[in-house]
């Protein structure tokens, strides 16, 4: 469908908004920054001149709105396959093994299971920052410094906000905006603040800091008592040739474990330790790789404005 020419740049991203409609929002974000920056260069470069010959010189160059929607699009199918993980081959008769399995061979796996540990981490600091920030900011608030404060910590929060995004895409594949929202054209100090205040995304991603903490207790919990078991069943076997053969156990003072039940210190329960403890491994695999997908679609929900 044909458009009219733009002839402003609200126009002009409206166009490229609406060109782009049922694309990923992180993409639509990310042309959307693009765009608005490369325009506001160039009507600023050539203020002498006429807003039609200005919108007609960014037309050749930079592309139609249509255009640059298609360019955008045949980028990130380029980039999806790119980045995509090998999808292993099927086999006929262990299929439902080998998928089981396969899991080992999957590069996702193991960073999301990375990032059940690394949450704790970035849980503590992005609780800290933003119950700091957010103390500091009411607390300084009848002040005159307050205001300034408050403004560093919605840029910082952003900016942190930002790269938590760029994490979770590199361990989930998910895709975030690899550009933030652009500010606009400079209003004033006190339009920047109401907008900062109505923007959805600034009081939606302090919620995903305040909640990342009990969020990354929860993922360091599970990750470590799954390792734990599975670990501890694998090692079973090992200790119980060991104590046949008579050689020392380090971590038991006469060296020397009891199993309990019994059984377990046979060749039988051996076998079954050992095929427990790689399930419950393995397992802990697929969790970690669908439970990290699911967090970064809703991370993606709270830190990406949707255009």
């Amino acid at each position: 469908m044909n458009r009219p020419a733009p002839r402003s740049i609200e126009e002009y991203l409206t166009q490229l908004r609406a060109a782009l409609a049922g694309e990923d929002p992180a993409l639509i974000q990310d042309a959307l920054y693009d765009a608005e920056e490369y325009l506001r260069a160039e009507v600023a470069a050539n203020s002498g001149k006429s807003d039609a010959d200005v919108f007609a010189h960014i037309v050749r160059t930079y592309g139609a709105p249509d255009e640059v929607a298609a360019a955008y699009r045949d980028t990130e199918a380029r980039v999806k396959v790119a980045l995509q993980s090998p999808v292993p081959r099927r086999a006929d008769s262990p299929a439902v093994l080998k998928r089981f399995f396969s899991v080992y061979s999957d590069p996702r796996a193991y960073s999301s299971l990375f990032f059940m540990f690394l949450s704790l981490v970035t849980g503590c600091v992005y609780f800290t920052f933003a119950l700091t920030g957010l103390s500091l900011s009411l607390g300084l608030a009848i002040l005159i410094i307050g205001l300034p404060v408050f403004l560093a910590f919605i840029g910082i929060a952003r900016v942190i906000s930002l790269g938590e995004g760029r994490l979770l895409e590199a361990v989930s594949g998910e895709r975030m905006p690899r550009r933030p929202v652009h500010p606009g054209a400079p209003d004033g100090l006190s339009a920047r603040i109401i907008e900062m205040l109505r923007d959805a995304r600034t009081w939606t991603t302090l919620v995903y800091f305040l909640l990342m903490l009990p969020v990354g207790i929860a993922y360091f919990v599970t990750a470590v008592t799954a390792l734990a078991v599975g670990a501890s069943f694998m090692l079973l076997p090992i200790v119980g040739i060991a104590q046949r053969a008579g050689w020392w156990v380090p971590w038991e003072r006469e060296g020397h474990i009891t199993f309990n039940p019994a059984w377990l210190d046979t060749p039988g329960g051996w076998i079954v330790s050992l095929a427990f403890g790689v399930i419950v491994s393995t397992t802990l695999m697929h969790f970690a790789r669908g439970l990290v997908g699911v967090h970064a679609r809703a991370a993606k929900a709270l830190l990406v404005t949707i255009p």
